[in-house]
């Protein structure tokens, strides 16, 4: 029971970090948060930080494992549920991320800013495979489950789902390109209306399966980021 209530305490606690951490990556941006701004906030000492994160760069990393495994708990009822089809869970796959990300713009909002300095190459590379770590095994089961309905075609899940998140991130480059450009007045509605159309299409083959089957994205979440 003490290990029970100590591992609680742990969690607890590790979380008021991360809540901290996140309001003010928000509030200021990642560049302008200091590890001292989050002691100051929790009243807590540099060893207790110490304690649960090695470095200011590890703190943002759990703060953004903690968005994407929020994610993931949301869909896991519907992705685990074998008479749901594997095209529909794809399709609410996308849709559950994209409701996600508007329910916490404020957080995407500045990690697209961190994603895009070049001063943070050591910490996009680790999203990037954290990303991967987490979606390659919830895709591959859904090709995988796709395949024995028949309605995909490849030859491996597994590789197929490593390919398909790898699509995933350059879209997402783009898409965070896209924004930025959006709010410059550089890029029109219509060039991320064609690219979505472009990348839809490219997974659609990925996958084997005829053009015009699966909706990456809908008008209205377009609208929402770049109309």
């Amino acid at each position: 029971m003490a290990r029970t209530v100590n591992a609680t305490r742990h969690m607890v606690r590790r979380d008021a970090f991360l809540d901290v951490a996140q309001r003010l990556v928000q509030a200021k941006g990642y560049e302008a948060m200091s590890i001292q701004d989050v002691l100051d906030e929790l009243e807590a000492s540099k060893g207790a930080f110490y304690h649960y994160f090695d470095s200011k760069q590890a703190l943002l990393e759990a703060v953004v494992e903690r968005f994407a495994d929020g994610a993931i708990a949301d869909l896991a009822p519907l992705l685990d549920d074998p008479n749901v089809p594997a095209l529909r869970k794809l399709e609410t796959f996308f849709a559950g991320i994209a409701r996600r990300k508007a329910e916490q713009k404020d957080l995407v909002l500045a990690i697209i800013e961190i994603w895009n300095s070049d001063g943070n190459a050591i910490v996009r590379e680790k999203l990037r495979r954290l990303t991967v770590s987490r979606m390659v095994p919830l895709l591959s089961a859904v090709i995988e489950q796709g395949i024995d309905e028949g309605v995909f075609h490849v030859a491996s899940p597994d590789e197929t789902a490593t390919v398909f998140v790898s699509l995933m991130l350059g879209f997402q480059e783009l898409a965070n390109d896209y924004f930025i450009g959006r709010q410059a007045g550089t890029i029109t509605f219509a060039v991320v209306q064609r690219s979505v159309a472009s990348f839809t299409e490219a997974f659609e083959r990925i996958l084997g399966i005829p053009k015009g089957s699966l909706t990456l994205t809908d008008e209205s979440t377009l609208h929402f980021w770049f109309g």
